[in-house]
């Protein structure tokens, strides 16, 4: 059979096929320390679990309406408030996951040869999802910065220009864990108004940082029309197999994306819907204990590897940190996987070679067992 330049045009996800390799060789008897994938190891809150059971008690195992149950959408909406963000229920779909809510989005903004703009090092998932609607990529390279994007504005006006249509800014970074600062923020918005680029702000790790408060980018003036805030609750309430997310945008976007939503996934799993208005609303001070424990494994990973003389950026959001590696940053990261049974991400699977990214979601047991394996192998 023949198959379409659309789908041939991209690879398989990189951090799911390290953690595929990694269940592999689990599954053979080894022992492996898996730091590559982004899940919280933390059980989904037991008032969200209850939550969810009692929606599909009291009979919520149907269908809803597309963009999802009015609860949610006033919920989502209340929370976006607290963030200073002013999006009615109508300016709401709720979504399979927040990468349906980004796939929806570069299906209704991009079409063949429209430019997209990521800042590297970027998700995997960006890159994909802009090729499959056909899009171009231009890229800015954060790296040498330490991975902020403030110092590397001037880098990014040379990128955008009138022909750009996207823009797409992830705080807190997966995967370097960076928080881009308002005046970061400020000449994102600078740039987007000149060039009339609209912007995607994944806030996915917004809950989880360390120390400073992110700002969301739809709260700056000229910014309410053309951005569109992606949100889920996957991170935050560890319930990345509950598949929710949401996005917020204009009403004009909203009309179009749902009519993607309504043809493609038609909705959000209805009890799961229920149990996200419970996370909402009452699990606060659960996300603020499980954010302080990723705090203590980002210093206690950042600790160990400086007793190995080796110095990383220290994240202040998310649980990923940048480690710098060989050149070959794939070689590194196959033969840390084959050598000492810990599997991490290339860099390059991100647009930054150089680097593997470490996902501390994982005990501090078992951080300490992957770095003493990588020093016993002569990794690090």
């Amino acid at each position: 059979m023949k198959f379409t330049d659309r789908v041939e045009r991209v690879e398989p996800s990189a951090t799911l096929a390290i953690s595929t390799l990694a269940g592999e060789l689990e599954a053979e008897g080894a022992d492996v320390v898996d730091l590559s994938v982004g899940e919280p190891d933390f059980p989904t809150p037991e008032n969200i679990v209850e939550a969810g059971k009692d929606a599909m008690d009291a009979g919520h195992t149907g269908y809803t309406a597309s963009n999802g149950i009015v609860e949610l959408r006033e919920a989502i909406a209340a929370k976006l408030d607290d963030d200073g963000l002013d999006y009615s229920p109508e300016e709401i779909i709720v979504t399979p996951g927040g990468k349906q809510a980004l796939y929806e989005t570069f299906q209704t903004l991009i079409e063949d040869g429209d430019e997209v703009c990521l800042l590297d090092p970027a998700w995997v998932s960006y890159e994909a999802m802009a090729k499959l609607a056909g899009g171009s990529l231009s890229r800015v390279d954060l790296a040498a910065h330490d991975f902020q994007l403030e110092p590397a504005l001037d880098e990014l006006a040379e990128s955008v220009s009138d022909e750009t249509e996207l823009l797409v800014v992830n705080s807190p970074s997966n995967p370097t864990g960076a928080v881009y600062s308002d005046a970061a923020l400020e000449g994102v918005r600078d740039l987007a108004v000149e060039h009339d680029i609209a912007v995607i702000s994944d806030e996915i790790y917004k809950e989880i940082t360390y120390g400073v408060e992110p700002t969301s980018l739809g709260t700056l003036d000229g910014m309410a029309d053309r951005t569109i805030t992606i949100n889920g609750f996957s991170k935050a309430y560890s319930m990345t197999g509950w598949r929710l997310g949401y996005l917020a945008a204009p009403e004009a976007m909203v009309d179009q994306s749902s009519k993607l939503q309504s043809h493609s996934v038609s909705s959000a799993t209805n009890f799961v819907q229920h149990a996200g208005v419970e996370a909402l609303e009452n699990t606060d001070e659960t996300v603020v204990e499980m954010t302080e424990a990723f705090e203590e494994r980002r210093d206690l990973l950042a600790d160990l590897l400086a007793d190995h003389d080796i110095e990383v950026s220290k994240p202040e959001g998310a649980f990923y940190m940048m480690l710098p590696v060989a050149e070959d940053d794939q070689e590194w990261c196959e033969n840390a996987i084959e050598d000492a049974h810990v599997a991490t991400v290339p860099g390059s699977a991100f647009g930054t070679p150089g680097y593997a990214r470490i996902s501390y979601a994982n005990s501090q047991e078992r951080i300490r067992e992957a770095v003493d394996r990588l020093a016993d192998a002569d990794l690090l």
